[in-house]
């Protein structure tokens, strides 16, 4: 499988020249690259068009767990459950460097937390059968302290330790897309979708969309059997572009929801076994999770009505996660010990009769398809660790309305991505193991040994003048944003370092790709990455 990459010029000639494809995907987030490949791989002829980067919305701002939803079910959703830990087998098998197992602990507080909290666990891993990553095990005070150095130890009862799974969300996107265009499916980044093309009879099918190179400006059409709409928390913006002028508006199918994650050193959390609080004051859950050699500290769940691209945190959100950790780290976070903060939409289902207030922790994770009358297909909801059965379900209803031709499923269930080979735990600093068997064609570039940022923790791991050449040459990467914040990670591991090395990145990106690249809207991104409210 070759996967070099087109250059960009190369890459949107490419993306003009089909007379028709099978199907055309906006959204390049997990779902939209998810359907992308599953269809290239069924031998349909595929293109897709994301209006930023690759996984630059909700898809890249996960707590990063690849996981069957332990609150899933507390909350009784058992057949959502079983298809997480499913898929979770998946991941883990087709991207083992970018998505591997990780264990949790479950400090009790209270005396009945640690009986009470593992028989759930025991069904968790019940309910994963073969696929289990660990048996549950239930711990001492003693234990407990030794696998979570960073808990407060006073008041201690015991815990719990459980297995699931994290990964690199924003480079396992990266991967999703690589694959797809290494069989032959056609992706553009930074080209939005302007309209639909709709024929037929009284004009009423969608067959097509319109783009437009964000760099150049230059506009196409790009006909097709048929279109989906995979645009995340920006879905209903397309189903507007199908709306007819004389029906009445659509209801909106989005309820955003926010969640935010503060990332601090790893000294907080020692250790590579991340800690779950169940129940925080108001009844949410709290994670502390190591990952690339940092510590992530979230989530919050806040409905919120505008559609940011950069939303920010309100600063009740951060006051929670700050004053739960304090509860439960031995050595409480402070504002000043924040590296960065980061935001990401989740685009849940609202049902009819939702209030617009609603508490976004009581809807639904699963995901939603419709096929509208005009043929244009719209899929929202979900969860990461789903995005396969999601991109399969969203295939099924294309192809039961006769929008694409019947083609045997299953096909992306054991397809290793490329790069995939057993890689070093994500709990480490980032670096040449998250590009798998590929490091060794990253290491013959120019700049392999000249390091632009090493993790001060350890000294080891960091960001190479050649990742970023790599970054522009394979990776489509074309603003810093794109190497900074998720070729790389390093706007959400330490954002003052990122900001820092915008102009010597811009400068590398602009020698590669022949155009200028301008860091300024990215210095200030970092800005506001490392600015608690």
């Amino acid at each position: 499988m070759n996967s070099a990459s087109p250059g960009r010029a190369e890459s949107f000639a490419r993306l003009r020249e089909a007379v028709e494809y099978d199907l055309v995907v906006v959204g390049g987030g997990a779902t939209g690259l998810g359907v992308a490949l599953d269809a290239t791989v069924r031998g349909l002829r595929v293109a897709l068009v994301e209006s930023d980067d690759f996984a630059a919305g909700t898809s890249s701002r996960a707590t990063k767990l690849v996981h069957g939803g332990v609150r899933y079910l507390a909350q009784g959703d058992i057949g959502l459950v079983r298809e997480a830990l499913h898929e979770r087998a998946a991941m883990l098998a087709n991207a083992p460097h970018v998505a591997q197992r990780l264990p949790f602990v479950m400090p009790g507080y209270h005396w009945w937390e640690r009986g009470f909290y593992g028989v759930g666990l025991k069904a968790y891993d019940a309910l994963a059968g073969r696929r289990s990553l660990g048996a549950t095990e239930w711990l001492s005070s003693a234990r407990t302290r030794a696998l979570l150095p960073g808990a407060r130890a006073q008041g201690l009862w015991g815990g719990v330790r459980y297995w699931d799974a994290q990964f690199d969300d924003a480079r396992y996107a990266l991967l999703l897309a690589r694959t797809a265009q290494a069989r032959g499916a056609r992706l553009l980044n930074h080209c939005p979708a302007i309209d639909l093309v709709r024929e037929g009879k009284e004009g009423g099918q969608v067959r097509g969309v319109v783009v437009r190179d964000a760099e150049t400006g230059v506009a196409a059409t790009l006909r097709a059997r048929c279109v989906v709409n995979a645009a995340g928390v920006w879905v209903d913006a397309v189903r507007a572009m199908d709306h007819e002028p004389e029906a009445p508006a659509q209801p909106p199918l989005v309820a955003p929801s926010q969640g935010v994650h503060l990332i601090v050193d790893r000294s907080f959390m020692p250790g590579g076994h991340a800690l779950l609080i169940p129940r925080t004051a108001d009844g949410r859950v709290l994670f502390a999770v190591p990952w690339l050699g940092k510590t992530i500290l979230g989530t919050t769940d806040t409905p919120r009505h505008d559609l940011a691209r950069e939303p920010t945190p309100y600063p009740a959100e951060v006051e929670f996660i700050l004053g739960e950790a304090a509860r439960v780290l031995a050595r409480p976070p402070r504002r000043e010990d924040v590296r960065s903060i980061w935001v990401g939409l989740r685009p849940l289902v609202k049902h009819r009769g939702d209030d617009g207030d609603a508490n976004t922790k009581a809807i639904s994770r699963e995901h939603t398809v419709i096929v509208g009358r005009s043929g244009l297909v719209t899929v929202t909801g979900g969860k990461w660790t789903t995005y396969r059965a999601i991109a399969e379900d969203v295939l099924d209803h294309a192809m039961t309305r006769g929008l694409l031709p019947r083609r045997p499923g299953g096909v992306t269930a054991r397809l290793p991505l490329l790069g995939a080979a057993p890689g070093r735990p994500l709990t480490e600093p980032p670096g040449e193991h998250l590009y798998g068997s590929e490091a060794a064609r990253l290491r013959e570039l120019p700049g392999a040994a000249n390091w632009l940022w090493r993790d001060p923790e350890t000294g080891s791991g960091g960001l190479s003048e050649a990742m970023v050449r790599y970054a522009a040459r394979e990776e489509m990467a074309r603003e810093v944003g794109d190497m900074l914040a998720r070729r790389s990670r390093l706007l959400f591991l330490d954002a003052a370092a990122a900001g820092a090395l915008a102009e010597r990145v811009a400068a590398i990106l602009a020698e590669e790709t022949g155009r200028e690249v301008d860091p300024a809207g990215f210095e200030a991104l970092a800005l506001q990455y490392r600015s608690l409210p």
